[in-house]
């Protein structure tokens, strides 16, 4: 997905832009990039972290870069912080986004006028190339910030320096964070609220949604005050988020402790002992353990000297080799055990059910699994949880599309949504047989929005419930 950081200071930024960014790096893996601006203008670095982390890629160039302003990103996808010469002058941006209609808005920017974009590798634009080619159609920065936000169907969040400051615009549906810490002679930006803490800087204040500011090492002042419609995805906190980041108030780690208690209040099995796949698993398994009072036990434990992040390459086969290389088995905690495992989720299934299978062969006697979430019913359209090629990736619309025998429409989707369902057990004892689990049983969706703790219309479940 991606992650952002950025800093205004009234000495040199360069060290807290530094940690700040690499502190996002559970969010991508693809590339890393910062930019500062200082007494000689901008410089900027971009380099590829695939091979290596944020820190080994950018140590040099910390020691080098020098300026009172910057920021940068840890992307999954397009290379970035761009540098931008418009006729709002010179400016560097940086984004987190999924843009749905991509085609459509560059086809309308020819139209007005734009004579090209960049193509990467694969033959895509650059995302933050097309919002910086939006904000330039209008006359002032700020409308141009806004007409970005407007055009752009999915979700765009940003920001953008130049020689006043730091401007910082939300997603207009809030549906990713952007956070503000304080120090005495700076102000930072970001996605994650603990990337800062550990740097000196308190809680400021957490952007709405649509809200445009712009901070310098003084102060930070709204230019566009957030409107009242949130739609923050609800995977931050089951999945996305660090466990020591809080989204609206709402700590990642204690949600997902709820989060599990609430499935072991609904659930009837006796394990041995409850377990949770690193990272995002674990809390969630640790919240149902506590509850159900069935020990809470590591047979897996990630290999973590270099297999570091949560995030792994977009390439489906090279997922699937990795994954299982991450984790290593105590196989003294799962021979002759009935085993509880909680993922945050089941995707595609493949993972799991090689899992599954593993335990077998290491002398498990039974494997319950306990997804976090209900069952994944529809693509993500609004940020990159998964870049499947199609919604027929995700197991559950397999199953569904056979059980249905092709004919699947959206209300037969909802009657699968609906877990007091016939259609839903159906599914759900499919995806069990086909991944061969001893038992499969998801959270509920009114479980998972009661462990989050906010107003529940401000949350986004599209991918479980289809609605909007």
């Amino acid at each position: 997905m991606g992650g952002f950081f950025g800093v205004a200071s009234r000495e040199d930024c360069v060290f807290d832009l530094f940690f700040g960014i690499d502190y996002h790096s559970h969010l991508g893996t693809r590339r890393g990039g910062m930019v500062v601006y200082g007494e000689d203008g901008f410089n900027r670095s971009i380099h590829n972290i695939e091979n290596a982390p944020f820190r080994t890629k950018f140590d040099r160039d910390m020691q080098e870069m020098k300026g009172k302003f910057g920021i940068g990103c840890i992307s999954d996808f397009e290379p970035q912080p761009l540098i931008v010469r418009s006729h709002h002058g010179t400016y560097a941006l940086s984004t987190v986004s999924k843009i749905n209609n991509m085609e459509e808005l560059s086809k309308m920017l020819f139209a007005n006028g734009h004579s090209h974009f960049l193509e990467m590798s694969g033959g895509d634009i650059n995302a933050t190339e097309l919002i910086a080619a939006l904000i330039n159609q209008k006359e002032n920065l700020i409308e141009g910030i806004r007409y970005a936000l407007d055009m752009v169907d999915g979700s765009v969040s940003i920001l953008l320096l130049n020689k006043q400051g730091i401007y910082a615009a939300r997603d207009k549906f809030g549906r990713t964070p952007i956070v503000v810490g304080k120090k005495e002679d700076a102000y930072c930006l970001s996605f994650e609220n603990f990337a800062y803490k550990n740097l000196g800087y308190t809680d400021y204040k957490e952007l709405g949604p649509g809200e445009v500011v712009v901070v310098t090492d003084k102060n930070c002042v709204t230019l566009v005050n957030p409107g009242k419609e949130m739609k923050i995805c609800t995977f931050l906190w089951v999945y996305y988020g660090y466990p020591a980041s809080a989204y609206e108030g709402t700590s990642v780690e204690q949600m997902r402790y709820t989060c599990g208690q609430k499935m072991a209040q609904r659930d009837h099995v006796k394990p041995d002992i409850v377990a949770g796949v690193p990272d995002s698993g674990i809390a969630h398994a640790i919240g149902y353990a506590n509850e159900s009072g069935i020990p809470f036990s590591r047979p897996f434990i990630k290999y973590t000297p270099t297999w570091p992040r949560s995030f792994m390459p977009t390439v489906q086969s090279q997922r699937n080799l990795i994954a299982k290389m991450k984790l290593l088995a105590v196989e003294e905690l799962i021979r002759d055990k009935s085993l509880l495992l909680i993922d945050d989720s089941i995707v595609r299934g493949t993972q799991l059910r090689e899992t599954t299978e593993f335990l077998y062969q290491s002398g498990a006697k039974e494997v319950h699994i306990r997804p976090a979430c209900p069952p994944l019913l529809y693509g993500c359209k609004y940020l990159n949880f998964s870049r499947s090629s199609s919604e027929m990736d995700l197991i559950t619309r397999r199953v569904i599309d056979r059980l249905e025998n092709g004919n699947v429409t959206d209300e037969i989707l909802q009657e699968y949504a609906d877990p007091e369902s016939e259609k839903y057990e159906q599914m759900v004892e499919e995806i069990r047989k086909e991944l061969n689990f001893t038992s499969l049983r998801f959270n509920r969706l009114d479980d998972m929005l009661d462990s989050v703790g906010i107003d529940k219309c401000k949350l986004c479940t599209y991918c479980w419930d289809g609605k909007e």
